[in-house]
């Protein structure tokens, strides 16, 4: 599936069958959630996509490891609201290294979590800082939010927004989640969507946080390919021990 993004004068490709966008949602206050990137993704072949992330530490991003497809480089822009708009205080950085989670699997779409070590360190400012991460889990019912850069329309090739929009999105219970399939694990995995509002994440915001309380509980990973009312996400908890051992093997 092909993503046009006329503005920037380039198309974005986004990996298959694991496309989320944000449907319902509204414009994000420019510069609210200073942790959001916005992650260009240039492939081994010579084409291009975008995936979301969030900045964890001054020089990490964190996404999803499905955003690894064929991935020759990556450019993080940090601090960004319109991203077809050349904004003064944007700080785009290079990737120097990726992490993905050493028991991804691209069929199931566990484990589906991966650290981007920066180049250099961004500069923390009122656009740009980290969000910390959730260290106590989410009850079903708990109002949480996502944000994004995607297609705004439940149909593929939908157009994509430009500027950061954010939704609100429930935490639903197992019985709802498990239609998404065998695939899914309670203890890897959050659904969350708004089955009387139709808001999921669906299309273009892959690697984005589900933000609960302030912190990253999540990570967009997936959505049905039936238009299920709620979107899968890695739980971030659950792989804590992970990130802590990479984070301070980055620090040697």
């Amino acid at each position: 599936r092909h993503l046009s993004r006329e503005t920037l004068g380039v198309g974005y490709h986004v990996p298959p069958s694991h496309e989320s966008e944000i449907i319902g949602g509204n414009e994000a206050d420019p510069h609210s959630r200073p942790y959001m990137a916005y992650l260009f993704i240039n492939t081994d072949w010579g084409s291009e996509f975008a995936c979301g992330g969030f900045l964890i530490r001054d020089n990490v991003v964190m996404t999803a490891a499905h955003c690894n497809c064929k991935v020759a480089h990556i450019h993080v822009s940090l601090g960004a609201h319109n991203i077809s708009a050349d904004e003064w205080d944007r700080q785009v950085i290079r990737v120097r290294r990726r992490i993905p989670h050493p028991e991804y699997d691209a069929e199931t779409l566990h484990n589906d979590i991966m650290l981007l070590q920066l180049e250099e360190k961004a500069n923390l400012s009122c656009e740009v800082g980290p969000i910390r991460l959730a260290h106590r889990a989410v009850k079903k019912g708990a109002v949480c939010s996502v944000a994004g850069w995607g297609g705004t329309e439940p149909w593929a090739g939908s157009p994509t927004s430009s500027v950061l929009l954010e939704a609100k999105l429930k935490v639903m219970g197992d019985e709802l989640c498990s239609r998404h399939g065998e695939g899914y694990r309670s203890s890897m995995m959050i659904c969350a969507g708004d089955p009387e509002e139709g808001k999921d994440t669906w299309q273009g915001d892959s690697g984005g946080p589900l933000v609960c309380n302030g912190k990253a509980q999540g990570i967009v990973s997936y959505g049905n390919e039936e238009m299920s009312p709620s979107g899968v996400y890695t739980n971030v908890i659950h792989y804590l021990p992970w990130i802590r051992k990479m984070l301070n093997k980055l620090d040697m």
